[in-house]
């Protein structure tokens, strides 16, 4: 890619002040599922690169119990509690070399992170097509017109 080329970006989370909490924004959960990256995959590949790009990070957020919690708020404002994405910020230590930083200083600073985070769609394309060589590997892969989709999504940039 050229340096003159702007590449595009995709914002990846919006932030739910009331419930604290995230969801994917629209844009993404299109991108993803038109590529095969739908469910939790479509953010646990981001939590595997934040956490030493292992199946540890595939859980960062797993809260079902504080889903559950706010699953008559969330509906108040026209979600389901299963897309919401609340950052525990307990989950980033793992207690071998610190934590260094108060519970109360990872939220803030992943919050900050998260409601800021765009990835470029030649990123997310990347990923996908790993994802989806995988599946189609495995003979489990939902469709057969990769590379198509992707064309769809740079005519569209």
């Amino acid at each position: 890619m050229t340096k003159d080329k702007k590449m595009k970006k995709v914002k990846i989370f919006k932030y739910l002040n009331e419930l604290d909490a995230f969801v994917l924004t629209d844009e993404y959960k299109h991108v993803a599922e038109h590529l095969g990256l739908g469910g939790w995959e479509s953010y646990a590949w981001i939590g595997r690169l934040f956490t030493m790009d292992n199946d540890f990070g595939e859980h960062w957020f797993d809260n079902w119990e504080l889903r559950e919690q706010m699953a008559a708020d969330a509906e108040k404002l026209g979600f389901d509690e299963s897309e919401l994405l609340i950052f525990d910020a307990s989950r980033m230590t793992d207690f071998k070399d610190g934590p260094c930083h108060s519970d109360a200083s990872r939220k803030k600073f992943w919050t900050e992170v998260l409601q800021n985070l765009e990835l470029s769609l030649d990123l997310i394309i990347e990923e996908a097509r790993s994802n989806y060589q995988t599946s189609t590997e495995l003979g489990i892969a939902d469709f057969e017109d990769f590379e198509e989709r992707v064309q769809t999504l740079n005519s569209n940039k």
